[in-house]
């Protein structure tokens, strides 16, 4: 199965890319600012070239003309033009690296990858680093400023699970982005595959074709989430660049699933944190959309979570908030905020707790809504159960 698609369509960022990026930039500007205007210190710079001289074995053209020759042809077909230089660093493990300095490439290549990949798949591998710098140059360089703000908000003590989440899946979407790179400069993505087991594995005869049936049979047994923190696992990136190279309409929620998951308060990044605002919201709308819950009491509830609150907002469908949008963790949430309206309003309550009820139970967490106004509610068991039975009569 070959490529046939152009450079500028084949290795687009991808949409995780995009988002980040515009959110930094709405939400950050004055941060992005900073980092966009960031000059690179010529100090830097030699203290990087030094360390690379000073720890690593620098390969010329002369000494080994058929990488660089591979080297090149890559470049050409990532249409980038800058000085490149290659370096063989010690290590057991096979394994390459991109060290991104503006407008040079430096390449690393780590243990015996060079002695254990064909041509092909050194093609890949090039293809792969060289892939990073292609997407750090794109745009004027937004893809990288946007992983400097993640890199430097991660050096922070007080960053929050969210700035550290956003960082992580930022990284493996761009090895994915990487991995599309690798299969276009080898024209199909059986040499990025094989590559990836050998450097994972060591071994010295990889079949890609196999490979993905192993992979696919361990999909089979359910959907997979990605526990990573630099590189998806590799048989998520096999099947991510085969799916890829055939054009599946489906990749990017198919990515979505394996890479990030549904909504789970205990994994959200920025972007997340944002479609978990837009949920709550909605989510709101449809509870208070009965005239008799919009009372006064409950309305101040509600403008305490969105002061700018109006008679017009969207309501959420409730029969779209499955477990593939929203875990269990989320589903309790919106529990919470039901709860947390319910009881504002004395003469409400009644009413207003068996409607939250019901919706809880059409959410699949009608139980832990019970034993939640059991210990959050303050509400006496007997009470409880009596709204139980009325729940019941009710369905």
């Amino acid at each position: 199965m070959g490529i046939s698609l152009e450079l500028g369509d084949a290795l687009r960022p991808l949409p995780y890319h995009l988002r980040i990026v515009d959110h930094l930039k709405r939400s950050e500007p004055e941060v992005w600012r900073w980092a966009s205007s960031f000059a690179v210190q010529e100090q830097h710079l030699e203290d990087m070239r030094a360390r690379l001289l000073r720890e690593t074995y620098r390969l010329t053209p002369e000494s080994h003309p058929g990488v660089y020759a591979i080297c090149g042809r890559v470049m050409a077909k990532l249409d980038i033009t800058a000085p490149v230089t290659l370096y063989q660093a010690g290590a057991e493990s096979m394994n390459a690296a991109l060290v991104y300095l503006p407008g040079e490439v430096h390449v690393l290549f780590y243990g015996a990858v060079l002695e254990k990949l064909g041509e092909d798949e050194l093609t890949a591998l090039l293809g792969h680093e060289l892939s990073h710098y292609r997407l750090w140059s794109l745009d004027g360089g937004d893809y990288h400023v946007a992983s400097r703000i993640l890199d430097h908000t991660l050096a922070d003590p007080g960053a929050g699970a969210s700035h550290v989440n956003t960082a992580r899946l930022y990284g493996l979407y761009t090895e994915v982005y990487a991995d599309r790179g690798a299969a276009f400069v080898a024209g199909q993505p059986g040499p990025s595959i094989s590559t990836l087991v050998k450097v994972q594995t060591g071994i010295q005869t990889v079949d890609a074709a196999a490979y993905l049936a192993q992979a696919r049979e361990l999909e089979a047994g359910g959907q997979r989430l990605s526990e990573a923190h630099s590189h998806p696992e590799t048989y998520l990136r096999a099947q991510a660049v085969d799916k890829w190279a055939q054009a599946d309409d489906d990749l990017d929620d198919w990515l979505r699933g394996r890479l990030q998951g549904p909504l789970s308060m205990a994994k959200l990044d920025l972007i997340d944190q944002l479609a978990l605002q837009g949920l709550t919201r909605k989510f709101i709308a449809r509870f208070v959309e009965q005239e008799p819950m919009r009372s006064d009491l409950v309305m101040i509830q509600v403008k305490r979570y969105f002061p700018d609150w109006s008679d017009s907002e969207p309501m959420a469908e409730l029969e779209a908030i499955t477990p593939e949008l929203a875990d269990d963790s989320v589903r309790d949430y919106l529990g919470f905020v039901m709860l947390d309206l319910a009881l504002a309003d004395p003469d409400l309550r009644d009413h207003a707790l068996l409607e939250a009820a019901r919706i809880g139970r059409m959410l699949g967490r009608g139980e832990a809504f019970l034993e939640a106004l059991k210990r959050e509610g303050g509400l006496p068991k007997r009470d409880v159960d009596a709204l139980a039975r009325k729940l019941k009569a009710a369905a």
